[in-house]
């Protein structure tokens, strides 16, 4: 209505009001829903639940709101409006509303739109089965707010493009094993010692003064990947067809703790070397492995991104999935069994977990929804 003080005459697409000095949200939306439109939640036909908190902020207001769901079982002529709060009803779909309040956003209140917004999204949210709304995320319940759009996805190479029982990865690791004991005369064992301590060979091969030249970093590079990729790996039409209809306005990105060469072979035999805007290796990083998070700030300047919640992150390792997660990225982790144990794994770090990197759609449906028109 005209009177209100908060924005007056507008079309307002939920109904609310102020919550009273210690008056708890659950109250308040039951007060107001019997004020505004005469819907008893107390008499255990019609029902309310609460769906989540959220921050709000305009040139008018700062203020905190409690979204709810109200299931409504009685007749459309009982609904009686507040003449003092309500002065014209429309019934529109959700749709509807969204549509006339892109066109004309200055004839509805504000706050009620991003409600509705945020509503959509917790339906999507909610949709996606077993998804985490992590703390520290915009979709954390208790702070919830409009996620940014996806602007980039980085995906790990080995072991999360392809999953060949990780017979690559074993020749990577014999590879390594034998270039430490032949070339630097390291007792057997050492290599993965090395690993375990600084997260890549490499990484312990410099710390520990194995090796200090640039020349050496390169020929260890060179000769640890020096796989017949070709004779492991076969076309992934599948792999192709999904990551075809990801929204082609989001770049994607190979993320990767080898070496360029050697994610070029891999995405060669895999039939999707054209799908990617560049290959992230481990050189672009200064060598930094993706167990810090100085890969990840080296990764998001590459791609030319500044807020780390609209990264997508795809990859097999969990102690990668924590340290993206300790740097804002939105991270998925693609394989539930362990290679180390052989046991199914998990990481509360991640917003979801696949079995393989094909199942994408069913946690991120959100990449797959654009105009292809």
């Amino acid at each position: 209505s005209n009177i209100k003080d908060y924005c007056p005459g507008k079309l307002d697409p939920t109904p609310g009001g102020v919550v009273g000095f210690d008056e708890p949200y659950e109250l308040n939306a039951t007060r107001e829903m019997m004020e505004e439109m005469n819907i008893d939640l107390t008499d255990g036909k019609n029902t309310l639940t609460k769906l989540f908190t959220f921050p709000y902020q305009d040139e008018h207001v700062r203020v905190w709101g409690g979204m709810f769901e109200v299931v409504y079982h009685g007749s459309f002529s009982d609904i009686k409006m507040q003449p003092e709060e309500v002065s014209e009803v429309l019934r529109l779909s959700i749709t509807d509303i969204r549509r006339i309040a892109k066109e004309d956003p200055n004839d509805w209140m504000p706050d009620g739109i991003h409600a509705i917004n945020l509503y959509l999204q917790h339906r999507k949210d909610t949709a996606v089965k077993g998804r985490r709304l992590l703390k520290g995320y915009s979709g954390h319940l208790e702070r919830y707010r409009i996620r940014p759009k996806p602007q980039v996805i980085f995906f790990d190479c080995d072991d999360c493009l392809y999953f060949d029982g990780w017979q690559v990865a074993n020749k990577l690791t014999a590879k390594i094993e034998e270039w430490c004991t032949s070339k630097k005369n390291l007792p057997k064992g050492e290599a993965y010692q090395l690993y375990k301590k600084h997260g890549t060979a490499l990484k312990g091969l410099l710390a520990e003064g194995h090796i200090d030249c640039e020349k050496e970093i390169d020929e260890y590079l060179r000769d640890v990947h020096d796989l017949p990729i070709h004779e492991h790996l076969k076309i992934d039409n599948e792999l192709r067809d999904m990551i075809l209809k990801i929204d082609p306005s989001i770049p994607k990105y190979i993320f990767t703790a080898s070496v360029r060469d050697h994610a070029e072979r891999c995405l060669r035999a895999l039939g999707i070397e054209d799908l990617f805007v560049d290959i992230i290796d481990v050189k672009s990083c200064n060598l930094a492995t993706k167990h810090s998070t100085e890969s990840f700030e080296a990764a998001m300047k590459i791609a030319g991104v500044d807020d780390p919640e609209s990264c997508i992150f795809l990859d097999d390792s969990r102690t990668n999935i924590e340290a993206a997660r300790s740097v804002g990225w939105r991270s998925f982790l693609v394989g539930r069994i362990g290679r180390d144990c052989g046991a199914p794994i998990t990481s509360e770090h991640a917003e979801h977990e696949i079995n393989r990197i094909h199942d994408v759609p069913t946690v991120l449906p959100e990449l797959f929804e654009h105009d292809s028109s």
